[in-house]
């Protein structure tokens, strides 16, 4: 297997391996385990993906995520991002499944609103508009090491709250479901997460976190905010331009994502399965020991 950096510092291509290999194949699995702990964003290009086989890749990292409710794939373990409507026909811009796909296109880290986090999500490209689409990717482990010593040990102290309605509202007021509402409560987590397998931090923040547990919560957006800011300054970002057969692995620990803009009236069908955290992926020390939702 060889391993391209193709990112600034982080994320990498990964060539001469398969999603069967690592299905399959124990050696190849720590082969990419060890490339994921160290790149964060790993590119599979030329994939013979089919949901079966991306399952089975998935499985080998951890337990899966089941889909949420209000997500075309509630109840099953993949995330079907689309804009095809039930008549197999492109959905118009102001539909809700639109909105839904520009919701995306905030900065964010998959499954922060969760009760159980997201170690890794796997997206693989299945229908691409000609011209956009994109997904852009920055590294939140720089952007923690590029913080002097003192700012580090002070964010190391704060726990941050996440909240699926949060980000949906900043692209319409009722975009989160009153179920999805009910089913997906708001959960706070440490700012800095620690990666067990190197010992590097990375900062944990999304368009889902809202405020930061005992600060008010006016300024603890705003120190969100310029953080998220600095991480996704110009020039620090890898931008994957999706070819047909792409599959796409990243860390939710040690990133942001967000989705790039295409023409409306193009078509875009991708799928996503998402690995959850588990006590050997550093989850145990991020939750707060007594947990009240912040106002």
């Amino acid at each position: 297997m060889d391993i391209v950096p193709v990112g600034p510092g982080f994320a990498a291509e990964l060539r001469g391996v398969t999603l069967f290999d690592v299905a399959a194949d124990d050696a190849a699995y720590q082969a990419v385990r060890a490339a994921f702990e160290a790149h964060s964003v790993l590119v599979l290009r030329d994939q013979q993906v089919t949901d079966d086989i991306q399952l089975a890749f998935s499985r080998r990292f951890g337990p899966l995520e089941v889909t949420k409710v209000g997500a075309i794939g509630t109840g099953t373990n993949l995330i079907i991002l689309t804009t095809i409507g039930p008549d197999g026909k492109v959905v118009a811009p102001e539909s809700r499944l639109a909105l839904r796909n520009k919701a995306n296109q905030l900065w964010h880290t998959d499954s922060t609103f969760k009760q159980i986090p997201a170690l890794s999500s796997v997206l693989s490209a299945r229908i691409i508009p000609a011209h956009g689409g994109e997904t852009e990717f920055v590294s939140t482990r720089l952007a923690f090491e590029r913080l002097d010593a003192t700012t580090q040990k002070r964010l190391e102290n704060y726990f941050v709250w996440h909240d699926y309605a949060h980000s949906r509202s900043k692209i319409a007021a009722d975009l989160a479901s009153p179920e999805e509402r009910a089913a997906l409560p708001p959960a706070c987590w440490r700012m800095v997460w620690t990666n067990p397998a190197n010992g590097r931090r990375a900062l944990y923040l999304a368009s889902h976190a809202y405020a930061i547990e005992g600060m008010d919560k006016a300024e603890g957006l705003k120190l969100i905010e310029e953080l998220m800011d600095a991480a996704t300054a110009p020039g620090l970002s890898y931008m994957h331009q999706w070819k047909a057969g792409d599959v796409v692995m990243w860390d939710n620990r040690a990133t942001m994502h967000r989705g790039r803009p295409w023409p409306a009236l193009e078509a875009r069908l991708m799928v996503r399965s998402t690995i959850q955290a588990t006590e050997a992926d550093g989850v145990a020390s991020v939750r707060p020991p007594a947990r009240q939702a912040a106002e």
